[in-house]
């Protein structure tokens, strides 16, 4: 059996910070696995560092993509790979001693058909927001449980950073293939689409970088604009039921989108709205209804756009088990 991890990381210009992200990898007290670097298209001394370490480590090759951009440096690293388990690395980032060994030890107990993944911990060199805080929190709480795909159309379930599976299962979901952005959240999705089973994990496995010219910051593919678009193709191909009335609830900026896409799938909703400012305007050839006034019941369906913590409890409480109801913020 092929008992080889391969780690892919895809790196441009990360001359600041990958020597800390490979050095960590070298300290991980397991040591069957190999490295496949890509270098898109570095103009800093990113690529000088990687050769360095090429050098000195025969399970370390470097590659320089041949397309652009994280997509095309993913495929490549893919396609070169070795090993039966795939995990992915951001070369930013720190990997605790003992990730690849509880990644591993987690899908050796469970099997195929399994993602194992664990809990992260973001850090700063500047005062860390309250933003990433709560998102850390957040995804940790889900992954101590495995009820990562509870909350899938809030955000990416499972970092990119943070996962590890079987070959077999990796291909099953098409892998690298798909040229959707942000690539991270897709993936997720198709994981959850393949049935593959979170395994519950306790334990911090990897420490993420937040900086101000990180990708997720700055690059366009991971705006809202890519994410709503995203979220509603997956609900409509995954768990929209066009037996059952569709209800979208929130009128802000969130919900102005989710509309759109669910217009530009010809899918019929109600859309309605505590906003007394929003309650009666016609808006995409939709009125807004009063939620307060709205006839909920059994047998409904129910996308939630509304973003306040206080007000998404108030809905919990409303609507019950008979209703499917998915909040995508």
């Amino acid at each position: 059996m092929n008992d080889l991890i391969s780690i892919l990381i895809p790196v441009k210009n990360g001359s600041a910070f990958i020597e800390e992200c490979i050095t960590s990898i070298l300290k991980q007290t397991i040591i069957n696995w190999e490295i496949m670097i890509v270098n898109d298209h570095s103009t800093d001394n990113t690529l000088a560092i990687l050769n360095q370490f090429e050098k000195s480590h025969s399970n370390i090759k470097v590659y320089n993509n041949i397309d652009s951009g994280i997509i095309g440096a993913l495929r490549l690293a893919y396609a070169k790979s070795n090993g039966n388990y795939i995990t992915r690395m951001d070369a930013d980032d720190i990997m605790l001693s003992n990730k690849l060994e509880v990644l591993y030890r987690n899908l050796i107990n469970n099997g195929k058909g399994y993602v194992a993944t664990g809990l992260v911990k973001y850090f700063s060199q500047n005062t860390l927001g309250n933003g990433y805080v709560e998102y850390q929190n957040w995804l940790n709480k889900l992954t101590s449980t495995g009820s990562n795909y509870n909350e899938i159309y809030k955000e990416c379930v499972i970092p990119s950073p943070s996962w590890m599976l079987h070959k077999e299962d990796l291909d099953l979901c098409d892998a690298f293939e798909p040229n959707i952005y942000p690539e991270d959240y897709d993936l997720c999705f198709r994981f959850y689409e393949h049935n593959l089973t979170v395994i519950p994990c306790g334990e911090i496995i990897h420490k993420w970088r937040d900086y101000p010219t990180r990708t997720s910051r700055t690059d366009n593919h991971y705006t809202n604009n890519t994410f709503i678009p995203l979220k509603c193709s997956y609900f409509i191909k995954l768990d929209y039921d066009n037996k059952l009335p569709l209800i979208l609830w929130g009128a802000g900026k969130k919900g102005k989108a989710i509309a759109n896409e669910l217009i530009k799938y010809n899918i019929p909703f109600s859309w309605i709205t505590n906003n007394q400012k929003k309650i009666g305007h016609n808006i995409y050839g939709h009125t807004i209804q009063n939620a307060n006034l709205f006839n909920i019941q059994n047998q409904q369906q129910y996308i939630i756009a509304i973003a306040n913590k206080e007000e998404q409890l108030t809905i919990k409480k409303l609507l019950n088990k008979q209703q499917k109801v998915y909040f995508f913020c």
